[in-house]
């Protein structure tokens, strides 16, 4: 059990770093002896425990009872944990200059920035930067496009789990890995252009034309396109006017049995768009006419149907939603009444989005967001794999958006080439697999067909994370299962030494995948490293008994 003091205005904070961090905690009572206390943002140990962690940014009343030597405060410093992992902290750090490299130093100085000391009865580690503060910024600021590849939260989460296990105490945890698979995989697709007839002449058009004549060419000489797409895409550039006459076929139409047929039973998210020619409001307030969509959900009433009948999901590609909870209630009602489901999510068009974005998403009605992403890169705006509920919010979960096409080809942002784009999709794979959680991925409807031809890729990301076991998802049920976890409580009191019981509500989730438990070994090392599958045991959590908790069995303590 870890007991937690923290400055009051971070409770809420606090609360949603333990959902993410899945393990027995609790405010502090006087009246109980924790084997882990954590004080953070300048509160002071006002119990025994076996293991004191003090996270502070600036000198504390702690440091001057140790008569610790400490550095100046430093803003948004990057700091080196292991070799090939760095954690970036946004707000004040704080080193100790006479402790060496410690346990985690800053990248410039080298200085320790979190040392541990044995020399007392207990072990005491004093990290130099507030957790809670850098955890408020991740979920409602969210990081720079420059830290885009970095699980900040993650790592944060990594580097606690480590500081206690390697201080010799067990740790007991329930991750974000579903039973039977290491993580899940989310396929979402915005449909923002479902026909090319319906565009006109108009904005989209012209770009079409462009990137499908000039471009491709381009892209030809670089080596970046072969010369059969060279020529796939000369010829629906060729064939348009006769597209808008109705004698040849619409290239961008039919999207959904592309996806269906592509992803072979792998159960994806389709967010529409519901009215067409609405612009909506950008982050100035600005309504610009040529960002309203030539379609409406009306429009594509057939394919919503055939993609709900094939087990997929169709959610809102909100216009005004993240501003006003009126214009989301509207939108969202539109989408209700033409597919028949009430629960419905949310993934803005153009992914716009501020802080009070999620409290107006969530008074619309909507079940659950997946916004939080970035529109010129790849990675992890929020800093976790997992969803989260936003501070804004009270029950609204966020799913955030990991990889967009549009973001690693367009020569606007990341531009990369096919072999460079599997690399890149490999590696966010990789972190996934690592750290358990949600990869969510976002291919444009057009984006199988002329002048974009970027099913490789997602072909080749699909094999991979087949290959790899992982649990492919609607939006909705990703949410659902983190939901499910959410829901999950430890039994502390009155219960026999050396034992765990986790709870769900009878019931709950039984068509989602389980949850298992995680009992992390103790160790004794210096080096802070991610744990192998030696080094804990997993026991799943029983669906049949819910109601009445797990005790693990002897092996898993």
């Amino acid at each position: 059990m870890i007991g937690v003091i923290a400055d009051p205005t971070d409770q809420e904070v606090v609360r949603e770093f333990f959902e993410l961090f899945k393990t027995p905690w609790e405010f502090c009572r006087g009246d109980r002896r924790y084997e882990v206390l954590l004080c953070a943002g300048g509160g002071q140990p006002n119990a025994t425990a076996r293991l004191v962690l003090v996270y502070a940014g600036t000198r504390t009343c702690f440091d001057d009872e140790q008569k610790l030597q400490t550095g100046p405060s430093r803003s948004r410093a990057p700091l080196f944990w292991s070799p090939g992992c760095r954690i970036p902290v946004y707000g004040e750090s704080i080193t100790f200059p006479e402790k060496g490299r410690g346990v985690l130093a800053d990248d410039d100085s080298g200085e320790c920035v979190a040392y541990r000391d044995h020399s007392t009865d207990r072990v005491l580690v004093r990290v130099g930067y507030d957790l809670f503060s850098e955890i408020r910024h991740l979920l409602s600021v969210g990081q720079p496009p420059a830290n885009a590849d970095m699980p900040v939260l993650e790592l944060h989460i990594a580097f606690l789990r480590d500081l206690i296990t390697g201080s010799g105490i067990p740790l007991t945890e329930i991750p974000p890995v579903p039973e039977g698979y290491p993580f899940i995989a989310c396929l979402t697709h915005d449909i923002d252009h479902p026909s090319v007839r319906l565009q006109k002449w108009d904005y989209t058009t012209i770009g079409f034309l462009y990137r499908a004549a000039l471009g491709s060419f381009l892209n030809f000489l670089r080596g970046r396109l072969p010369v059969r797409g060279l020529l796939t895409n000369w010829m629906a550039a060729l064939k348009l006017p006769f597209v808008h006459l109705g004698l040849a076929k619409d290239f961008w139409r039919d999207f959904d049995d592309r996806y269906l047929k592509l992803e072979g039973g792998s159960h994806s998210t389709f967010f529409v768009i519901p009215f067409k020619n609405r612009p909506g409001r950008d982050a100035d307030a600005r309504a610009r006419s040529h960002r309203g969509a030539s379609y409406g959900a009306r429009d594509v009433a057939d394919t919503m149907q055939n993609l709900l009948d094939a087990g997929c999901e169709v959610g809102l590609h909100g216009i005004d939603a993240w501003l006003d909870s009126g214009s989301g209630r509207e939108e969202l009602e539109e989408i209700r009444r033409l597919t028949g489901h009430s629960e419905l999510g949310v993934r803005m068009h153009w992914l716009y989005w501020n802080q009070q974005s999620p409290a107006a998403i969530e008074k619309a009605g909507a079940a659950y967001d997946s916004t939080v992403g970035y529109n010129e890169t790849v990675g992890y705006r929020a800093g976790t794999t997992q969803a989260y509920k936003p501070l804004e919010a009270n029950r609204l979960l966020e799913l955030p958006l990991h990889v967009m096409d549009t973001a690693m080809f367009y020569a606007a942002y990341l531009r990369l080439s096919t072999p460079q784009a599997e690399v890149l999709l490999r590696r966010m794979v990789d972190t996934v697999s690592r750290f358990g959680g949600c990869l969510t991925v976002n291919w444009h409807d057009r984006s199988l067909a002329p002048e974009r031809l970027w099913g490789a890729s997602y072909d080749g990301l699909l094999q991979d994370l087949k290959g790899r076991g992982a649990w492919f998802a609607t939006a909705g049920q990703a949410v659902s299962w983190f939901q499910k976890r959410r829901r999950a409580v430890f039994e502390t009191e009155g219960m026999e030494p050396n034992t765990v019981r986790a709870k769900l509500p009878a019931g709950y989730g039984s068509n989602l995948p389980g949850l298992r438990l995680r009992i992390h070994k103790a160790r004794e090392r210096e080096a802070f490293v991610a744990p192998g599958p030696d080094e804990y045991v997993d026991a799943p959590v029983d669906e049949n008994v819910h109601s009445k908790g797990i005790i693990l069995p002897e092996s898993a303590r």
